[in-house]
């Protein structure tokens, strides 16, 4: 039995630990060490060399710097040649061929509804989930992030976003109004949503929309940019845009700022030690621009289109300033994030990713054997440890010669023989009939009021013509004949009564126009009696020209209520009567369920 002076200093010494505010971190932080935050956070066309830290001396981006410093960077870390793939591949940690997502854009952007995402495994094991940012990955419910396992989304669910101050955005389906540059704005959400769950575990995921086109920086930035020299150029000096170098680094700096502003964050309220950070890319560089030397840019699927910097830190169990040489790829972040965190992910079907829990804890050292594909349209390049055989069935010696100068095929034709068989074997099973999708756009789920049926996803017959050929951020102009017509094939999920609004623009002297929604046998009609300019915006705020269509401050209009039934056909929206030149350009038709 202890004596009674040993129980007395005892009883002292946890007293003192519970009114000492470093014993109750302590001890808090041993409480939740098992379960740590997690917060990802992704840039958008930023290049492996868009960083102070990959040795471009055009920039300086400490915060992100620090980062790496203080956690682990891997050196030979792949993503997807553009935007939505790799948003898949994270969010599945399965290859995007498999998920379903075949282009950017008109529904191929979307994951499959049998995919089990990241966000739904930590969901289920108790954490609250968020995303604020560019989605990318399917926008009607339950393709939309609402229903991928994230409680909170704010921002825009398409590929790419035609203004970025004070835009109009979506939160959890609704549209509200942007505040600020939108890199700030998601930012501000993010620690608003760190904040209000200081006290319980959370996944928070932030996929900025920055540095993608257009080229949108406030002035703070830009005018730190717009006079530079720029110290390190492209390989070839002549293809490179130095005044949109100079928006993408800006951009860069705003980017590193703002990650700089959540992990003071984090630091503010005490969560430094046990919160995941992954700080990524989503390609390679949007622009040719320096980039480390390496061979390609967004789009291709060489060293340079798919290389992207990976930064992991969490204190409490990562040695800093860690440098990992081995491979690895954006569908590992799922079953590395899951392990981390002790959170089962058996998943109905088997991840391409595996964990990298062992090489960040220092666990275990392999040899690199893996493979390691990239597919962009049509085309595979594939990895295995020092070696890429490219999409024209080229074998580089990538740790010497990351420019993919010197063909080695001939010195080494077994490696070139077993990558080449590699690689058809996985177009085999993963590219045959890749972009035959037969999934209509999902309506009235039940388990979510809003529809949204955008230009980007509609179809126009007769002389009706998109205003940009790439169609994420675009609308519908040229409207001028009863033929014309807008559709979009649906299926209604929930059958009922739903509130249609339209998004538009109509000149003055052409407003008057009645119009037609309708889905088979149900219709609804109305007029419109409001004039909105269509003004295009955007180039007041462009610091160099733009491949994407501008904008225009669309403005919504009330429709009624129209009775859909359950099942699977075309909307269709059409003018009835045009008592001007022309009927309005048209941006959105928006659903909400009537309860």
């Amino acid at each position: 039995m202890r004596s009674l002076p040993y129980l007395i200093c005892l009883l002292l010494l946890v007293a003192a630990m519970f009114s000492c505010d470093g014993g109750r971190k302590r001890i808090a932080h041993e409480a939740t060490i098992q379960q740590p935050n997690i917060i990802i956070l992704m840039s958008d066309d930023q290049g492996w060399g868009d960083l102070s830290l990959s040795g471009n001396k055009n920039l300086q981006t400490p915060n992100i710097d620090l980062l790496a410093t203080k956690g682990v960077q891997f050196t030979q870390f792949y993503v997807s040649p553009v935007c939505s793939p790799t948003r898949a591949e994270f969010l599945t940690g399965r290859y995007h061929p498999r998920c379903g997502v075949y282009s950017t854009s008109e529904g191929g952007e979307r994951i499959n509804l049998d995919e089990t995402t990241i966000a739904q495994i930590f969901k289920k094991a108790g954490y609250a989930t968020a995303a604020f940012g560019k989605w990318h990955n399917g926008m009607q419910y339950p393709y939309h992030p609402n229903g991928r396992g994230f409680d909170e989304f704010y921002g825009f669910c398409s590929g790419h976003w035609g203004n970025y101050f004070s835009p109009l955005l979506e939160h959890n389906g609704k549209l509200v109004k942007g505040n600020g540059f939108i890199a700030d704005d998601l930012t501000e959400k993010a620690i608003s949503f760190i904040e209000g769950n200081k006290n319980k575990p959370f996944f928070l995921y932030v996929p900025y929309n920055t540095p993608h086109s257009p080229m949108q920086v406030p002035d703070r930035w830009w005018n730190a940019f717009k006079d530079k020299p720029l110290k390190m150029r492209a390989d070839d000096p002549e293809a490179e845009d130095t005044d949109f170098t100079r928006a993408a680094l800006a951009m860069c700096e705003n980017l590193d700022w703002n990650v700089g502003r959540i992990l003071s964050k984090l630091k503010e309220v005490n969560l430094e030690q046990n919160t995941i950070v992954v700080y990524l890319s989503d390609n390679g560089p949007n622009g040719w621009r320096w980039n480390g030397g390496m061979k390609g840019r967004k789009g291709s699927t060489d060293e340079g289109g798919i290389r992207s910097p990976l930064i992991i830190r969490w204190p409490a169990a990562i040695k800093a300033g860690t440098q990992i040489e081995q491979i690895a790829a954006a569908i590992d972040l799922f079953p590395t994030l899951a392990d981390l965190a002790g959170i089962p992910y058996h998943t109905e079907k088997p991840l391409d990713g595996i964990s990298l829990k062992p090489l960040l804890l220092n666990q275990t050292h392999s040899p690199d054997e893996r493979l390691l594909f990239a597919h962009w349209d049509g085309r595979v390049s594939v990895r295995k440890g020092q070696y890429r055989l490219d999409d024209q069935g080229k074998l580089y010696d990538i740790k010497n010669d990351p420019g993919q100068e010197k063909d080695i095929s001939d010195s080494q034709p077994e490696i070139a023989n077993q990558l080449t068989t590699a690689v058809e074997s996985w177009k085999g099973e993963m590219l045959k009939n890749i972009s035959v999708d037969n999934r209509p756009l999902p309506v009235g789920h039940a388990g979510f009021p809003y529809t949204q049926l955008p230009a980007r996803d509609g179809k126009a017959h007769g002389r009706i013509v998109r205003s940009n050929k790439y169609p994420n951020s675009s609308f519908f102009t040229n409207w001028k004949s009863p033929d014309d017509r807008l559709t979009w094939e649906v299926e209604v999920l929930t059958t009922g009564d739903y509130q249609v609004e339209i998004y538009y623009t109509c000149p003055e002297k052409d407003v008057g126009s009645t119009l037609q929604v309708s889905f088979g046998q149900d219709r609804i009609e109305g007029k419109i009696t409001q004039a909105q300019e269509p003004k295009l915006i955007g180039k007041e705020n462009d610091r160099v020209e733009r491949m994407e269509s501008y904008e225009q401050e669309f403005i919504p209009m009330k429709m009624g209520s129209i009775h859909l039934e359950k099942g699977r056909g075309y909307i269709t929206l059409q003018a009835l009567h045009i008592p001007g030149s022309q009927v309005m350009d048209f941006r959105l038709l928006m659903l909400t369920k009537v309860n």
